[in-house]
């Protein structure tokens, strides 16, 4: 661990390689684990302003969802979070084919809403927690993420390498140079 700024980052970040194979994992973060996407309370209020635009684009199931709970829940934890569809898919998810893609990320690649998606489906694998004092940088590991490490490893493509856009999203440019400073300094 190292500190950057506010942030408190794990080293495996800098160390271990992912690139995501969604041809090999199916988007399985978007239909597996027992909670939605973690959100920030600025999200809440961007997705209730366009959830109008983004509901054309999901599932009969994601609108109802949705619609019984909520553009976005309080998770059991307390922590802001994506409705889920029956304790399982995230309610903005779609499929194309067998694959599960973001309803509210198609609808940004279309040019109808300029927000991407949730900053932390964006960082994935990255996952951020905010502390009084700081805010914990760390790389979370899940076996359905196996063939994005193995891709990763071929490509030789680090973690915060593939994440950087996400990454300068969340803690702007400055904090990715020094980033990219002290992953070259390891590599030394």
């Amino acid at each position: 661990m190292f500190q950057l700024g506010k942030t408190i980052v794990s080293e495996d970040i800098l160390e271990k390689d992912f690139v995501c194979n969604l041809s090999a994992c199916k988007g399985a973060c978007c239909v597996d684990g027992d909670a939605g996407a973690p959100l920030s309370l600025e999200e809440t209020k961007i997705l209730e302003t366009i959830y109008p635009k983004v509901k054309p684009f999901l599932r009969k199931q994601g609108i109802q969802a949705i619609e019984a709970q909520g553009v976005w829940v309080t998770g059991t934890d307390g922590d802001l979070e994506t409705p889920l569809i029956d304790n399982k898919d995230c309610a903005y998810v779609i499929f194309d084919g067998k694959t599960a893609l973001c309803g509210i990320e198609q609808a940004y690649n279309q040019g109808i809403i300029d927000w991407k998606k949730p900053v932390s489906c964006h960082l994935y694998p990255i996952r951020v927690k905010d502390f009084t004092e700081f805010v914990a940088v760390n790389y979370d590991r899940w076996d359905i993420c196996d063939p994005a490490c193995s891709l990763g490893q071929e490509l030789e493509v680090p973690i915060y390498k593939f994440v950087k856009e996400a990454l300068v999203r969340k803690f702007g440019e400055d904090w990715y140079l020094e980033l990219e400073k002290v992953a070259q300094d390891l590599k030394k």
